[in-house]
């Protein structure tokens, strides 16, 4: 059976507009499908299995590493010269966090409360918890700039009960004491007698608060009304704004509770947080893209403007009172105990808060603080948060303890909170969020091409077969063949052709 080109060629032709149609469909429609997609998959929803996981239990890695700064010299500190400090770690703890008490609301937030369990990791650590390092006495060398201006006699008696508990301006401790606690006389005396005065009534530890402990009851977005609002914090507490702080915009809680922010970022995007630790919120800025094992991100970082004093960025004034630019104080949320935080080393700080302390050796690689983002999803892919503590100490009169000590802020130790995705849960999110939706957009740029190729390659074989097509002579093949043979010698004979039209005149057919 003979096979009609035409009609073929018409058949891959409409085939071909029919791809090229859905290809077209496909690129209006596919960001907005994607967006959907994004948005129903990163919302808070016990149905949306990788996401919600992510969120309640944080199943990746993560590290809390800290640095002490050893003091060298701190019978040369008390007679005025300057600290010589030297860093020791990191001491390494693996951070455990798990959110409790989960209760979704019918304004679409969700309350809950984080706690935070920490774990020693000898093998990641330089050395362990039984180290010894030297520091500066935070009950002594605080309460004496605390009781500053009480009545000389009183600080007499305060500088007399110092020396009943022998407790000197520098001790030296193992590092699982100044972590988690040691056992004080002084600390009991004063929880007896002025309850309330110290921030724990067990042990006294720069970090006895945070180990077994909750950030507090956040209440955050779920997003299920308006995903430009997941994880945003509603209140904190019971809180919509701080007391801390002497502005209304320096007391506001603004942001996220800082583990993952809402999808579709920009470079113009931000990256803002309520931190309970540093009892403000904090925005982070856009500053470069990357890529983590194939998949985009966007770094943001601190801006030179997070801790700088109000007379550098008129904002933070609400924050003072101020020392140097580059330093939070911390003392309002804090006992009022002179604490200030920065970035490690003073990085991003006025250079006169390195030159009043030998040892110190900023750089932005090892002391900046850092989150990458994946910008279609708002989930942080590495995360590095470094935080330093500091001590405002100076000699005060009466106080005996603190000598010919010089006024400056010592840096007690900086930590660094770390993790990133690995392992099953990096795969699955690089399956369903970055390979699928890239395949897709392939797939409707192919559809197209091949919509456009099918059309053009089927017309022009469709105009080739018309014009084959075109009318042409057809003779006829006579029935006698004695007679054809005469009549083919008549004529040669007559010098004429032996074949005769088919088709007759219509005078020559009717006679």
């Amino acid at each position: 059976m003979a096979i009609d080109k035409a009609k073929v060629a018409i058949g891959f032709v409409a085939a071909g507009a029919v791809t090229l149609t859905f290809g077209l469909i496909s690129a209006f429609t596919g960001p907005a499908m994607m967006r959907y997609q994004v948005g129903k998959n990163t919302m808070i929803d016990p149905k949306n299995d990788m996401s919600y996981t992510m969120w309640k239990d944080l199943p990746v890695p993560f590290f809390m590493s800290v640095y002490f700064f050893n003091v060298l010299n701190p019978e040369e500190v008390l007679k005025g010269e300057k600290p010589m400090v030297e860093q020791r770690g990191p001491y390494v703890y693996r951070k455990r966090c798990q959110k409790e008490n989960i209760t979704f609301h019918p304004n679409y937030t969700v309350s809950y409360r984080e706690y935070r369990t920490y774990y020693f990791e000898p093998s990641m650590s330089v050395g362990n918890e039984s180290d010894l390092v030297t520091v500066p006495n935070m009950l002594v060398l605080s309460a004496a700039v605390m009781m500053e201006n009480l009545p000389y006699a009183l600080r007499l008696l305060i500088s007399a009960t110092f020396k009943t508990f022998k407790e000197g301006p520098f001790l030296t401790k193992t590092v699982g004491e100044l972590m988690w606690g040691y056992d004080s006389k002084l600390v009991d005396f004063l929880n007896q007698y002025l309850p309330g005065m110290l921030p724990s009534s067990g042990k006294f530890g720069l970090f006895a608060e945070f180990n077994n402990s909750n950030t507090g009851l956040f209440t955050i977005n779920t997003g299920k009304d308006d995903i430009r609002k997941v994880h945003r914090v509603d209140s904190w507490n019971g809180l919509t704004q701080l007391s801390y702080w002497r502005t209304p915009q320096c007391n506001m809680i603004n942001g996220t509770a800082g583990q993952m922010w809402p999808p579709f970022m920009t470079k113009e995007s931000t990256l803002p947080f309520y931190s309970p630790d540093a009892c403000r919120s904090l925005e982070l800025v856009y500053q470069r893209t990357g890529e983590m094992l194939g998949i985009p991100l966007y770094r943001f970082v601190a801006p030179r403007t997070m801790f700088a004093n109000g007379s550098q960025y008129e904002p933070n004034q609400g924050f003072c009172p101020c020392r140097q630019s580059g330093l939070l104080n911390v003392s309002s949320c804090r006992h009022n105990s002179p604490v200030f935080i920065s970035h490690p080393h003073f990085f991003n700080a006025d250079p006169v808060l390195q030159d009043y302390v030998l040892g110190l050796n900023p750089t932005e690689e090892e002391h900046g603080l850092f989150i990458d983002i994946h910008p279609l999803t708002g989930v942080p892919l590495n995360v590095s948060i470094r935080l330093q503590l500091n001590l405002y100490i100076k000699s005060v009169s009466g106080i005996t303890e603190t000598g010919k000590i010089s006024e400056v802020v010592m840096p007690l130790l900086w930590f660094e909170e770390s993790g990133y995705i690995d392992g099953p849960v990096l795969n699955t999110f690089r399956t369903n969020l970055v390979v699928l939706p890239t395949v897709m957009e392939y797939m409707q740029y192919l559809l197209i091409a091949l919509g456009l190729v099918t059309v053009v390659v089927a017309s022009v074989v469709h105009h080739k077969v018309k014009r084959s097509s075109n009318p042409v002579e057809v003779f006829s093949v006579t029935e006698n063949p004695g007679r054809n043979e005469a009549d083919g010698a008549s004529s040669r004979r007559s010098g004429t052709d032996e074949r005769t039209p088919l088709l007759q005149d219509d005078t020559n057919t009717a006679s």
